[in-house]
């Protein structure tokens, strides 16, 4: 099923999988950061996955399944046991309880959970799982095999494509943070009218927001990640295969480039675009367009991250230097008091 080569007892039977700290006998971990190497020679479990070149120090009882890839079997291991997305129980079943509009499309096999609500003219494709009180407004376009966890909102006329995970709370589609000031200090709040568009394979976590456009669409592309409590701001572009952490914030029309890595609680300011490639540690603060490709940074504000982590040194030094500078300065005195 893995490509893999076993070493040890081929007819051990799996039954689910679990962490290497914790699996028992008839359980299947796995061993991808050596920092857990001791668990390997300790763990209970019937078979372990490790890399090919992996080498130990000692025996293990485990049956040994050599990959290529230990994570990426991992991913698909669980996929296979089903963990991360449990089917409906009925294919093609709509609870008593689900509101959906006479004019939406929804194909025969999707499944619709209690209190779940499908608007007008709203069209949801194959396969698709829609969880208990789920909101779909009108006129959204929601593609195949898409799984909406329970509690998510989507708001009027926003776009949903193919195998796209929305988890619980979410809100897709909620109005842009935008609003005129006025001569008496009051605010007049502009009409918010675009769409988000979610490419194929997209996937956003639990709490997580993403404003419609003030015109045209908020545009996350395809296989772009985006984790809990994430804040994506009007006419934001999220490139393809980009991953954001958790608590990070966008603001509007900031564009951010293909197969970045976006570290939790980072803030974007608006306007800004970012290149492909970049790589932003955790809490800084990106004030300033970054065009180089592959480039990482760190700070706030931001500054490329190897000067960052010198400067860190030099900071943790300061009170040492001015100590020094202090008993320079009274030397430089007494050689004067001394001429």
């Amino acid at each position: 099923m893995v490509g893999g080569v076993v070493e040890g007892d081929p007819n051990v039977i799996i039954r689910r999988p679990a962490k290497i700290e914790e699996a028992q006998t008839g359980e299947i971990t796995f061993l991808a950061n050596m920092k857990y190497e001791e668990y390997a020679y300790t763990s209970k479990a019937s078979a372990l996955l490790v890399s090919k070149d992996f080498q130990p120090k000692r025996p293990i009882n485990a049956t040994l399944i050599r990959v290529d890839n230990v994570y990426d079997t991992v991913r698909f291991l669980l996929e296979q046991f089903g963990a991360q997305t449990p089917a409906a129980a009925k294919s093609g079943s709509v609870q008593e309880l689900a509101f959906v509009a006479d004019t939406a499309q929804v194909a025969e096999d999707v499944n619709i959970g209690h209190f779940a609500t499908i608007g007008s003219a709203t069209k949801i494709g194959k396969g698709s799982i829609i969880y208990d009180q789920v909101y779909i407004g009108d006129e959204v376009e929601i593609g195949e095999n898409v799984i909406i966890h329970p509690g998510a909102k989507i708001y009027k006329g926003c776009k949903i494509g193919d195998r796209c995970i929305i988890h619980a709370n979410a809100v897709i589609g909620a109005d842009g943070f935008g609003f005129v000031p006025q001569e008496d200090g009051t605010f007049k709040k502009m009409p918010q009218v675009g769409i988000v568009i979610l490419e194929n394979d997209v996937e956003i976590g639990a709490n997580t927001t993403i404003d419609r456009a003030t015109m045209g669409s908020t545009l996350i592309k395809a296989g772009a990640k985006l984790d809990n409590l994430v804040m994506i701001a009007h006419n934001v572009v999220v490139g393809e295969n980009t991953a954001i952490a958790a608590q990070t914030g966008i603001a509007g029309s900031a564009k951010i480039g293909d197969n970045c890595l976006v570290g939790g609680q980072v803030g974007v300011a608006g306007h800004l675009s970012i290149a492909n490639g970049v790589k932003i540690q955790a809490q800084s603060g990106i004030g300033k367009n970054i065009k180089k490709e592959g480039s990482a940074w760190y700070g706030s504000p931001a500054i490329d991250y190897n000067k960052f982590l010198r400067s860190q040194v030099v900071f943790q030094q300061l009170p040492a230097l001015l100590s020094r500078v202090k008993q320079l300065e009274k030397q430089i005195k007494e050689l004067s008091k001394e001429k």
